[in-house]
């Protein structure tokens, strides 16, 4: 099965250290797709114990990544990095697929899925 988000060796080891933070060794990360945001979709990244029925199961470095099969097509080709500055840290996301994003920088639209748009 091919990776549909890629988690670079930065973003993994913050992962990790969330993981152990939040005592969630045995979780898996779900990476998502919600609506709403002001572009109509919005990223989510959570720990999650089980696997649905729904759910596509990769791993990298050593991460269980959870995608649920609707949310992958929108997914596909996706980066999550993470990023330190002088101001703190993050996570980024780049999305091939994105076409429209808002100023925030978690909002986003594809052309095959406009999600439902809210203010900011």
């Amino acid at each position: 099965m091919e990776q549909v988000v890629e988690i670079t060796e930065a973003a993994s080891f913050q992962v990790k250290e969330m993981m152990r933070h939040n005592e969630e060794e045995d979780s898996f990360l779900r990476v998502a797709v919600k609506g709403g945001g002001c572009s109509g979709l919005t990223y989510g990244m959570g720990f999650e114990k089980e696997q649905g029925a729904e759910d596509d199961l990769y791993e990298q470095f050593g991460i269980p990544i959870l995608i649920a099969k609707d949310d992958a097509p929108i997914l596909k080709g996706t980066v999550v990095d993470y990023k330190q500055s002088l101001m703190g840290g993050g996570f980024t996301i780049e999305n091939p697929n994105a076409i429209a994003s808002c100023g925030c920088g978690t909002s986003f639209r594809t052309a095959k899925k406009a999600g439902t748009p809210e203010s900011c």
